[in-house]
This record gives structure tokens, sequence and C-alpha cells, in this order.
């Protein structure tokens, strides 16, 4: 039961980050901002059993580090390469469930969008669809700070994709 409650207080730290990460205009603050809430998230999910999450979240605070120094397609690759490696591991080697492919899309999904794009208006398109995902893997394997972690991101991201609309020219 204790592990529980510091697990939750862990996705309760990564809530904190990620609310300012997706709020900044700056690709590098993002990346700074969204690696802390990755570290918090990664130990949350280990810390509730929840592997797959834990690995994705792992990758993607490293993943966020490496994409401030170099981009490009072979970091791309090979974070994508990780991922599925990990991804093929927990599927036939530990035999872990369905769930896990949820959690292993949104991680790509996430790796592409932090190493690919430089527009953070393209960015929270495509996040939107990952935290989605996300959502629903963290409702299923019974992660609360998790689900309001996710559900925190979908309405930040909303948020800021409304407030930065450019109004139509007016000719």
């Amino acid at each position: 039961m204790e592990t529980v409650w510091i697990a939750e207080a862990f996705g309760l730290g990564a809530i904190i980050f990620n609310i300012f990460g997706y709020r900044s205009n700056d690709m590098r603050r993002y990346l700074v901002l969204s690696g802390g809430a990755m570290l918090c998230l990664s130990t949350h999910f280990f810390l509730l059993g929840a592997m797959a999450a834990g690995i994705g979240c792992g990758l993607a605070a490293i993943r966020n580090a490496v994409a401030l120094k170099i981009r490009g397609t072979r970091i791309l690759l090979l974070f994508l390469s990780i991922n599925i490696g990990f991804f093929l591991f927990e599927w036939f080697v530990l035999q872990h469930g369905y769930l896990i492919i949820l959690a292993y899309t949104s991680s790509i999904i996430f790796t592409a969008g932090s190493i690919l794009f430089t527009d953070t208006a393209v960015m929270r398109r495509w996040f939107v669809f990952a935290e989605t995902i996300g959502l629903i893997y963290a409702f299923m394997v019974g992660s609360v700070f998790g689900s309001i972690f996710n559900s925190v991101n979908l309405i930040s991201i909303i948020i800021k994709m409304r407030s930065t609309k450019k109004p139509p020219s007016q000719n």
C-alpha cells in the first residue's frame, strides 16, 4: 500500500513538470521539462508494476536529453529500435498482455515527435493522439495519477492549441 502512495507522488510530480512543458513555446524548454516529467512517470509506472510504460517513459527522458543536442534520422531510428526491441522482449519473452501495445504505440509517437518536430504546433497535434492512447493505458493498469497526467496533458495541449490559433486574415 505504501508503494502505491509513493508511486502516485511521482505521478503528481510528472503532472507538475508537464503542465509547464506543454505551455512552453520553446522546444528546448519543452524537452527539459518533459524529460523531468518522464523520469517521474517512469518511476511511477515501475512502482505500479506497469513495465511497458516504465520503460517507455524512461526512454523518453533519455531521448529528450539526447534531442537537446542531437536530432535526425539516426537518433530517431535508434530510439525507435530500442522501443520496438523492448516491446518484442515483453511480448515474446515475458509474454505480457495486449495492453503493452498501447504503451509502446504512445511511446513511439512521442519518440518520433520529440526528435523530428521542431514546430511545437505540429508536435501538439500528434501528441493529442499519443496522450489519448496513454490515457487509455493508464486507466487500464489502474494508474490514478497516470490517468490524471494524461488528462491534464490533453487539456493543456488543447488550451495551448486554441490560444495560439491565428485568426483568419481579413481581406
